[in-house]
């Protein structure tokens, strides 16, 4: 292929590349031949048939394209790596003399905040399991421990019962990484859990080698889609609801941390409790009582509205 190679032709050269020598899986690779015949096509609205005449403008232009069109940040951030990958090929092939794509910004992912549930909702959702029920008090108890630890719902499913302890009032949760980290317990989940172990669990224990905490009927642990579902259930029955989305665990979860830090509670005790690696994942939660202080204040100071 001549330096004066066209565009489309390098394409086909660099996914035969990526196929062939890389190993590249398929969906990656179907991936990338999406991404770089949509460059190819805005590149031949411009004029750009060959792969030497696109610069940093025209990329930033194509992601802006993107953009306009609705693609998300992390859809337009997948284009920008295959056509890296491209004009980094083509520049080791020394079919062009720069790459056009080093120095273009890659789209970033604006983050929302998270929904979180007021205290009167969760205290709404907490008591819509039917507790005087085996059933219930198993439910009561995972939405109790949940909003009571801020754990995850992969941790929450797979607790074992050994690393409850209802007298000392903390859980022991091994997460991301295999690290383990300990978290206090409040009496409403350690109530609930003491209850859920006498009269229930007993009941749907089939096999005593068992360790996970919270069992189904069969006497296996609940999954993760499972709990969900019952969540969104008790939401339902609870009549609360979050503008743009289900009540899930995850809600509960960033309502943990959210009332924690409204509470006076140090950031970095919360980042340990939900167990978050990078102080940075945890500091979302802090915009989020901003947002919360900046109501009060609006609802209470009698100058803060014109």
């Amino acid at each position: 292929m001549a330096p004066s190679a066209l565009l489309a032709d390098a394409i086909e050269a660099f996914l035969d590349y990526v196929r062939v020598e890389r190993g590249m899986s398929k969906n990656t690779l179907d991936g990338y031949s999406r991404d770089l015949l949509r460059f190819l096509a805005f590149c031949e609205v411009r004029g750009l048939a060959r792969a030497a005449l696109v610069a940093e403008v025209d990329i930033a232009d194509f992601l802006g394209a993107m953009a306009s069109q609705g693609l998300a940040a992390r859809s337009r951030a997948r284009a920008l790596v295959a056509v890296r990958g491209l004009f980094r090929y083509l520049l080791a092939e020394r079919l062009v003399e720069r790459n056009p794509a080093q120095l273009v910004d890659a789209p970033k992912e604006r983050r929302g905040l998270p929904g979180v549930l007021g205290i009167g909702a969760v205290e709404a959702l907490l008591a819509a399991p039917n507790r005087a029920t085996p059933r219930g008090l198993r439910d009561a108890a995972m939405l109790e421990v949940l909003y009571a630890t801020g754990v995850r719902v992969s941790e929450l499913v797979t607790l074992p019962r050994a690393d409850v302890n209802t007298n000392g009032g903390f859980v022991r949760v091994t997460g991301k990484g295999k690290k383990t980290r300990v978290i206090p317990m409040g009496e409403s989940a350690r109530d609930a859990v003491v209850a859920y172990v006498a009269s229930a669990r007993p009941a749907w224990e089939r096999d005593p080698r068992q360790r996970a905490l919270f069992l189904t009927q069969r006497g296996r642990p609940m999954s993760r889609q499972a709990f969900w579902k019952l969540v969104a259930r008790y939401a339902a029955m609870a009549g609360i609801s979050l503008p743009g989305g289900a009540i899930s665990p995850h809600k509960l979860r960033h309502s943990f941390a959210t009332h924690l830090l409204e509470g006076g509670a140090d950031l970095r005790a919360v980042q340990h409790m939900l167990g978050h690696a990078d102080i940075s994942t945890t500091q979302v939660y802090t915009h989020v009582s901003q947002a919360h202080l900046v109501e009060q204040y609006r609802k209470a100071h009698p100058r803060s509205r014109s």
